[in-house]
């Protein structure tokens, strides 16, 4: 009984916790929305957030497009392929961990030296989307071996039973069958993505521009918000950028959730 008490006064606290800052930011932001804040073109009158929504839409699908094939083709090699005694698995897994605890900053420095400065493609959304993939990483190669090693045994042995060989059936059966939780931990990258501003200060810049292509500056809502918010004189503004990144998030989650779906009815 004692055990069931925390648990359901931790999921209140949880929800109570969720609750209190989305009707925070909604009713701070929420009076603030107006179509000078959805202008093409950002100005220091209408300070507009449409280019960093823009910015974060591409920032988002050019790090996905970065870190998701490497991240599951990763994990299907260690789970279908290296075999669970691997030391190169064991060698793979502590560094996920480790590339996990490390703070954004440190990747936004990195970035900075190594994209920004080293490779020389500047304060770019190129070198943001490179950074955010690179921390992303290890989140989706976890989540994807996981969901890998949940699938059962017995699918593998009908399809050899079957005559299909082991890439046939790593594509055809084991992985529509992971793709849920697979998905859930893009759905855990994208929040991360979406919310970081540490890193891509260091490497996608501050310029409140659409980008014109892959090497230009721009910053996204995140960064944004966290622009308007230090400059002290669009507070009111700041909490409306929160607003739209929160219908944002929560749209690409719902978004996400249904595609599940329905990748679990056709399987």
């Amino acid at each position: 009984m004692l055990f069931a008490f925390f648990v359901k006064a931790s999921a209140g606290l949880t929800f109570i916790t969720l609750a209190f800052i989305i009707l925070y930011i909604v009713i701070n932001g929420a009076p603030h929305l107006s179509p000078s804040l959805f202008a093409l073109n950002y100005t220091t009158e209408n300070v507009s957030l449409f280019p960093s929504l823009v910015t974060t839409v591409i920032t988002v699908l050019a790090s996905l497009a970065i870190a998701v094939p490497f991240g599951v083709f990763t994990a299907i090699y260690l789970v279908e392929y290296a075999g669970s005694g691997n030391k190169l698995v064991r060698l793979i897994g502590v560094t996920a961990e480790t590339l996990s605890g490390i703070p954004s900053i440190v990747y936004g420095l990195f970035g900075m030296i190594f994209f920004v400065t080293y490779l020389g493609w500047g304060f770019s959304v190129l070198a943001g989307a490179f950074t955010l993939s690179i921390m992303i990483l290890p989140l989706i190669m976890r989540s994807a071996e996981e969901s890998i090693k949940a699938v059962p045994a017995t699918y593998r042995e009908g399809s050899f039973g079957l005559g299909a060989g082991r890439l046939r059936t790593v594509f055809l059966i084991v992985l529509p069958a992971a793709a849920p939780g697979i998905l859930a931990g893009v759905i855990l990258a994208i929040g991360r993505i979406v919310g970081e501003t540490a890193a891509l200060i260091y490497t996608a810049g501050t310029v409140p521009k659409i980008p014109g292509d892959a090497f230009a500056s721009a910053r996204t809502l995140a960064v944004h918000m966290y622009a308007l918010s230090s400059e002290g004189l669009y507070t009111g503004q700041a909490y409306a950028t929160a607003v739209v990144l929160l219908v944002l998030v929560v749209g690409i989650n719902a978004l996400s959730a249904f595609a599940a779906r329905k990748i679990i009815k056709i399987n």
